[in-house]
């Protein structure tokens, strides 16, 4: 599942691109299947760097000098690279999952060269109010969710380190009604013959992209994307 419109994005042949907070490594391997680059994911949860490296070796090309991958655990707000050692950074849904989230925003400048490129996703603000009024349990659990995001004033906070704004989009309309069972059913959600056909859907989504689907979550996103997605570039010291 994408978050990150690569076309937008802009990746280009050569570009050395850091996924920060990577998970199991969705936008690290989407990145490196379709481009000439070379991509390094970052996480601190060790297991889910497993399941990337294990995912990606459906996608790797090691006959291929053009292209490169890693994958390393690392903590985002001390990250092991030399300051501008990169041409895009990618940092999708983490940033509500971070105490000093600011600390990591300066961590991202500080690697980023100028000129390059910086996109950054969160819950959009009233989907994930939603689900904080739902169910408590939703953010309150070990590595959840800990503020909800005005994209707005998240906007501002990334210009005000040098950066300029360059659009924003809306992803996965279809997953904020899941998201919201989830929540009405949150302690029998296992059970929950509602949640488990909603999920059977999703999934056929997303493995089948059929017309009508990928029309309609077009169509509901800038109504009720679950995520907010904002483009940056590091404006050059002049």
């Amino acid at each position: 599942m994408q978050t990150v419109d690569y076309l937008r994005f802009g990746l280009q042949p050569g570009d050395v691109v850091l996924d920060l907070g990577c998970g199991e490594g969705r936008h690290t391997i989407a990145a490196y299947a379709g481009h000439e680059v070379t991509v390094i994911g970052v996480d601190l949860g060790f297991a889910d760097l497993q399941t990337a490296r294990q995912r990606m070796g459906d996608f790797d090309e090691p006959a291929n000098d053009n292209k490169h991958w890693l994958f390393m655990q690392s903590n985002g707000l001390h990250l092991p690279f030399a300051d501008q050692a990169f041409d895009k950074v990618i940092c999708s849904e983490v940033l509500e999952h971070v105490p000093d989230y600011e600390g990591m925003l300066r961590e991202i400048n500080r690697v980023l060269k100028p000129g390059g490129f910086f996109c950054a996703s969160v819950p959009r603000f009233w989907p994930e109010w939603l689900c904080w009024a739902l169910s408590d349990q939703y953010h309150a659990n070990e590595g959840g969710h800990i503020r909800i995001f005005s994209a707005r004033r998240l906007q501002k906070k990334i210009e005000a380190l040098g950066f300029g704004f360059r659009g924003r989009h809306w992803a996965h309309a279809l997953h904020s009604p899941f998201w919201w069972l989830k929540c009405v059913f949150w302690d029998s959600q296992d059970q929950s013959r509602l949640v488990k056909a909603y999920h059977r859907l999703l999934v056929w989504d997303l493995m089948e992209r059929p017309w009508l689907t990928r029309t309609l979550e077009r169509g509901l996103n800038p109504v009720m994307g679950k995520s907010v997605v904002m483009y940056f570039c590091k404006e050059p010291v002049s």
